[in-house]
Parts: C-alpha cells; sequence; structure tokens
C-alpha cells in the first residue's frame, strides 16, 4: 500500500535516487559518512535488513529534517556510534516496524525524534487493533478454561502466545517465571499483528474418542524438569 503523505512519498522517491547514485549518505559530510557497516549483538539477533531499515530511517532524517539534522549529527564518528545504539535498540522490533515507525514520526513531528520516541513509535498503539497490554493478556491466558481453543478470546494473539508459551508451562509455574516467556512471544505476536498481519483463528478440537489416563506425579516432574531445560530456565 502506497503512502498517502505526499511528503513521505517524496522522501521514499528520494531515497531511491541515492542508493542507485550513492553509497554514502549525501549532504555536508559526503565521502566521509559511511552506511551502517555490518554489526551484530550477542543479545539480539541483527539481521542485513534490521541495518538497511536503519540506514533508511536516518535517510529519511537527514532529507526530511535537514538543518535539524546536520545540527545534531555533524560529527560522523558521533553519529556512526549513535546509530550503534539505535541499531541495538532497535533490534526488537521487525525491520517493516522500524520503517513504519520512522514514518509515523515524520508525520506527526516537526522535530528529529529521540531513541526514546522512535521506541514508541515502534511500539504503536495496540489497543488501536483491539490488542491488550501483556500482564492482562497472560491473566485472561491462566484463566481461559478448556478446551484454550473454544475459548471467547478478547484476541488471537492471546491465545497463540499461550500455545507458543505451552499451557502445561504456564498452568504449572509462578507468575515471575512464566510472565516473561508469555510477555516475549505475546509482544512479537502484537508486532505482527500491527504491521498488517491477521492471525488465524484457534482451531476448536474434536472431542477424543477416549479418555487418555492422567500422568503420574513423576512424569509430570519428567516433563517439567524438560521444559525448564529447554526454556533454559
Amino acid at each position: 500500500m502506497r503512502d498517502s503523505n505526499p511528503i513521505i512519498q517524496q522522501v521514499a522517491q528520494e531515497i531511491e535516487a541515492l542508493s542507485k547514485t550513492s553509497p554514502t549518505a549525501a549532504g555536508h559530510s559526503e565521502g566521509t559518512e559511511q552506511n551502517f557497516p555490518p554489526w551484530r549483538s550477542g543479545e539480539r539477533k541483527i539481521t542485513d535488513a534490521h541495518i538497511d531499515a536503519l540506514n533508511e530511517i536516518f535517510a529519511l532524517f537527514r532529507i526530511n529534517y535537514h538543518n535539524q539534522y546536520y545540527k545534531a549529527y555533524s560529527d560522523t564518528q558521533v553519529l556512526n556510534q549513535i546509530k550503534k545504539l539505535w541499531l541495538e535498540s532497535l533490534s526488537q522490533f521487525a525491520p517493516d516496524t522500524i520503517l513504519r515507525g520512522a514514518r509515523k514520526v515524520i508525520e506527526e513531528s516537526e522535530y528529529l525524534p529521540t531513541l526514546n520516541r522512535m521506541i514508541r513509535a515502534c511500539q504503536g498503539d495496540p489497543e488501536k487493533f483491539g490488542l491488550i497490554d501483556a500482564h492482562r493478556a497472560y491473566v485472561e491466558a491462566c484463566r481461559a478454561p478448556s478446551p484454550k481453543a473454544a475459548y471467547n478470546w478478547s484476541h488471537p494473539a492471546i491465545y497463540h502466545a499461550g500455545c507458543a508459551s505451552d499451557w502445561f508451562f504456564l498452568a504449572n509455574n509462578s507468575e515471575k517465571i512464566a510472565f516473561p516467556i508469555f510477555e516475549r512471544h505475546y509482544l512479537k505476536l502484537c508486532e505482527r499483528v500491527m504491521n498488517g498481519e491477521e492471525l488465524p483463528a484457534p482451531n476448536i478440537p474434536a472431542l477424543p474418542q477416549s479418555t487418555e489416563t492422567p500422568l503420574s506425579k513423576e512424569e509430570n516432574a519428567k516433563r517439567m524438569e524438560a521444559l525448564r531445560k529447554q526454556l533454559e530456565l
């Protein structure tokens, strides 16, 4: 879908033209400012797509906030350090989400954004998509009766986050242990929803032909130990 804002369209066209004519950013420091070099963090997975998105949003900022940009980033070494910081902080989001956040701040503000403002823009407004906050979603997931797929979820993201976290794990661990796992899966699903993905509805399981024998305490303990090892708890 094309951006309706003519400024965004113009900026996108200029960036495309720049990418075809020069590998470096045009402007006061042309020839010295480098596109962000390949870099990886041991804590977060940073892909080439993240690096490309980071370079593109700084190009957007340079074109849209021209004077402010050169005043704030006049030193090339400082700029590259800032890009490293931004890349590490924004790598929690998908590349498309980072670009969406940049377009959002450009449309809404005449001032060059801070990193905090960009993070908030990337997070988006979950309520507009019918999404509740992570803790409320966790409580709903824990309180929902079985079969989970038959429950009337406030949003499918909660159900899928529960599945990804493992219902048995959620039911048999304290909130201190279980919530961070659920939150991680839920926020990733929220990001996908805010990027336009429609999550599938829960599949209601058919009733079993026969009743399964409940696991013994020993078998439950073995399953819990396996889950803990898998999740490195």
